[in-house]
């Protein structure tokens, strides 16, 4: 039987990521290096920057998810949030040290969170329940072609540009302006019924949202934990023997699993227990870890990153699709907002974590507490609901 048509807004917002993302990933693919061999930082500082910026960015997507749902609207704050990222890009080509780097990534990831809500409430709002995992999934694909192109994108002007990362920042603003672009020319929002349940104060937001809402929270904060920034991965290829312009290729081959498997593993969300896939997904990270831990040349490294990709494939939209599902329709974007928060928190921690271990006992026992940490968030899979709400 065929399956429907994904709506349009579902390719359009994709399309929108995938510039964004290409914008962002540049810079992000140049700076764990930029920050500890041009600056002169410790990776402390690095996982420091990575993770409070993180964490800033999901703060900011409670905010945005509450006012999204006050309003009923969620355009504006889709266009105000890749705007708003779009303009501050030109940040960090003027960073001169980390604590600019720091300020240029809070302004950064504080437009992320404006729109990440918002758009993934949208997404729910267009979606059926039987789709949602395709949906997610999709955009989660687009997003990531983005990503997998900027490493390339990145290593190649380098090379051109004889290692000129400012120029090569300032090149990135380009793809940020066009997906705004296309947020004003192509992305339309659907009429909404009028909702006559308002939205919680801000400070009451988790207590408003059910009990199934909770659950995929709290398991998404304790699988986030054992996730650090992927800035660790580009470090573990410097340390592999890759140079200060192909380190970040690193991120191509983690993008490269993970666009590969993000469509599928949300489509197969739609007709199977959704926990089996993300149990999968914990699975191949701990199988990661074990790999980058004990790596002693390139091609194990490779292989580690490949399978951390491919976990991020297998729980990203899958996660977005289980909250999307037993969200009420009228606080989507606060519990999407919610939900960042958790996940924000959890990465900051992860991220301080790991740069601290990695100073102290190196990289290999970093990847190491990072697996101990996956497996007791794959126990705790079983705890997040199977059966979506009625929307």
């Amino acid at each position: 039987m065929n399956r429907p048509a994904l709506p349009r807004s579902i390719w359009v917002l994709g399309l929108v990521s995938l510039f964004m993302d290409l914008s962002s990933e540049i810079v992000h693919a140049l700076l764990p290096l930029f920050v500890t061999v041009t600056l002169g930082a410790s990776v402390a500082v690095l996982g420091a920057i990575d993770g409070v910026a993180e964490a800033t960015a999901s703060f900011a997507k409670l905010a945005g998810g509450r006012l999204s749902d006050k309003q009923q609207k969620r355009k504006p704050w889709i266009l105000a949030g890749y705007g708003l990222a779009a303009i501050t890009k030109p940040l960090f080509a003027l960073a001169g040290s980390p604590l600019t780097v720091l300020g240029a990534r809070l302004v950064d990831r504080t437009a992320k969170g404006l729109r990440g809500a918002p758009r993934d409430a949208l997404i729910a709002d267009e979606t059926p329940p039987e789709q949602r995992g395709a949906a997610y999934g999709l955009r989660q694909s687009l997003d990531t072609v983005g990503a997998l192109l900027a490493p390339l994108a990145a290593a190649g002007l380098m090379i051109w540009l004889a290692g000129d990362i400012r120029s090569i920042f300032w090149i990135a603003v380009i793809p940020a302006f066009v997906s705004v672009a296309i947020i004003l020319l192509f992305l339309r929002e659907p009429e909404r019924a009028a909702v006559t349940v308002k939205a919680p104060p801000l400070l009451r937001s988790f207590r408003e949202v059910d009990a199934g809402c909770r659950r995929v929270i709290l398991v998404a904060f304790f699988f986030t934990l054992a996730r650090f920034s992927e800035s660790f991965l580009i470090l573990k290829g410097a340390d592999a023997g890759l140079s200060f312009a192909t380190a970040p290729l690193m991120l191509v081959v983690f993008n490269l699993s993970y666009v590969l498997l993000s469509y599928p593993a949300g489509a197969l969300g739609d007709r199977r227990d959704p926990r089996l896939i993300l149990t999968a997904g914990i699975a191949l990270l701990v199988i990661g870890n074990a790999v980058l831990a004990t790596a002693n040349g390139l091609a194990g490294v490779i292989v580690g990153v490949a399978l951390w990709g491919a976990h991020m494939a297998l729980t990203q939209g899958l996660f977005a699709k289980l909250l999307a599902d037993v969200a009420p329709p009228h606080l989507r974007a606060t519990a999407f907002g919610l939900f960042n928060v958790a996940t924000g928190i959890g990465l900051l921690l992860a991220s301080l974590g790991a740069g601290l271990l990695w100073d102290a006992e190196g990289s290999s026992a970093t990847f190491v507490a990072s697996a101990a940490v996956a497996v007791v968030a794959g126990a705790m899979l079983w705890l997040l609901p199977t059966r979506p709400q009625k929307a």
